[in-house]
């Protein structure tokens, strides 16, 4: 039986619902981190404009590769802990990680005047703090025994 239907089994009803909310929450942010970190770590960075990074030739380009390199990091570790609940408190400090990574790109592009794209910012930073406060408040995962 799977770790999700394992930690399922003994929700009450609307407990479940929290952890389909969170579970869900997990996958976008996986997708979405997933992504974006594998644009910033695997492209050259003057393709990455035309899909919309334009800052992407304009930041040294080990500052980048790093950003990616953590987007990648988080994207497992948002997943795979909760997955096999194998030290499942790496789950939300991933999606801390990932409230740190907005912050700061909602700095950076209010500084550069990029105010069209804070929507998405701000979308991803409320779904990263939504996953952080529901896995170390409200429906923390068990460890394995």
């Amino acid at each position: 039986m799977s770790s999700i239907a394992n930690s399922s089994a003994s929700l009450r009803p609307n407990q479940f619902k929290w952890q389909i909310g969170l579970w869900a929450a997990q996958i976008l942010l996986a997708v979405f981190y997933g992504f974006a970190g594998t644009l910033k770590t695997f492209m050259p960075p003057d393709a990455l404009p035309a899909m919309g990074l334009n800052y992407a030739t304009q930041i040294p380009f080990l500052l980048l590769r790093f950003i990616g390199i953590c987007e990648l990091a988080g994207t497992i570790g948002i997943l795979l802990p909760a997955l096999t609940r194998i030290k499942p408190s790496l789950t939300p400090l991933a999606a801390l990680g990932f409230v740190a990574i907005q912050i700061l790109a909602i700095a950076f592009h209010i500084y550069r005047g990029e105010i069209e794209v804070l929507p998405m910012n701000m979308i991803a930073l409320a779904i990263a703090a939504f996953v952080v406060w529901g896995r170390t408040r409200k429906l923390p995962i068990t460890p394995r025994a």
